[in-house]
């Protein structure tokens, strides 16, 4: 088998028989052997009747799975690679906003540069103007905070099985696969690729799911938080230190204040520079420790047809 295409679904209903005949028109012009794997995330429509539909008429061309809740896309990938025996595997959303047509400049850049994960990447983004401006900025932030991030990750990916593999094996308290191949891997590359408007339903990102997205990543593969509250600590330190010299000279230069004034400030200033020192020294551990302890499982699957 060549290619594992991985799929996860959660509101894909109608979109999911069009993506399955575009694969097939595309490998059809190809000498490739594939592989199809629907991830069924507990979306809210009738998605996993259509993929078992689709199964019943592509029997040795579908696996579908189905997970026993939502556990959220990234980890419907990797239970898609622990189910997947292609010897490269690619991740296409359900929403056709991923054309199946540019698997093949997937395919050529990898052949040319032998990485080890080649992304699409678009000069262009075609969701609606929320989404493109907050995707933008999710995507400035999370390349400048984690330390190897391709500045050009997306969803639409091709990976060599050995690095996806690799991913199936790490364990945090929230899943970022682009995150985990960061640390697997800097043999990574890019090639653009369309992205399609959404002619079908709506996205399911609201404000509230995308500042939580943000926020789980950022805490879970970046020391940035931590870094930036030391950084504030040392410069309310400094600026605090500074202020309370000044008081002190105007003390001793006999500047009259109100009683107990220059040492309410000092003692006010210092105590908060302090505490967020120390709360800062405290997360630097509890950055670290985090990363280490939560081994609950990415998923589990309720049902699998293979």
């Amino acid at each position: 088998m060549n290619y594992s295409v991985i799929i996860p679904v959660y509101n894909g209903e109608k979109t999911i028989p069009l993506l399955v005949d575009e694969i097939q028109s595309f490998f059809s012009s190809t000498t490739h052997s594939y592989e199809i794997i629907f991830i069924y995330d507990n979306g809210q429509d009738n998605s996993w009747n259509t993929i078992i539909e689709l199964k019943e008429k592509l029997p040795t061309l579908i696996k579908a799975i189905k997970l026993t809740r939502n556990y959220g896309q990234h980890n419907a990938i990797i239970c898609g690679f622990e189910h997947a025996v292609g010897k490269y595997f690619i991740t296409i959303d359900e929403d056709l906003q991923h054309s199946p047509k540019d698997i093949q400049l997937l395919i050529n850049r990898q052949k040319e540069t032998n990485s080890d994960i080649v992304y699409g990447s678009y000069n262009e983004l075609n969701h609606n103007k929320f989404r493109n401006i907050t995707s933008s900025i999710i995507r400035i932030v999370l390349s400048n905070a984690i330390e190897g991030l391709h500045p050009n990750y997306s969803a639409f990916r091709l990976l060599k099985k050995g690095v996806a593999m690799e991913s199936t094996k790490m364990r945090n308290s929230y899943t970022f696969l682009d995150g985990y191949l960061s640390w697997i891997t800097t043999n990574v590359s890019d090639i653009e690729v369309s992205h399609q408007k959404r002619l079908i339903g709506e996205s399911g990102y609201t404000v509230k799911k995308l500042y939580t997205h943000l926020a789980n990543i950022l805490f879970t593969f970046s020391s940035f938080p931590i870094k930036l509250l030391t950084y504030l600590s040392v410069i309310i330190f400094t600026i605090t230190a500074i202020y309370s010299s000044y008081l002190i000279v105007l003390k001793f230069l006999d500047i009259n204040f109100i009683k107990g004034f220059p040492t309410l400030i000092i003692v006010t200033s210092f105590g908060i520079s302090l505490i967020l020192l120390g709360l800062s020294i405290i997360g630097e551990y509890l950055f670290r420790i985090n990363l280490k302890t939560t081994k609950r499982p990415n998923y589990i699957v309720d049902k699998i047809h293979a």
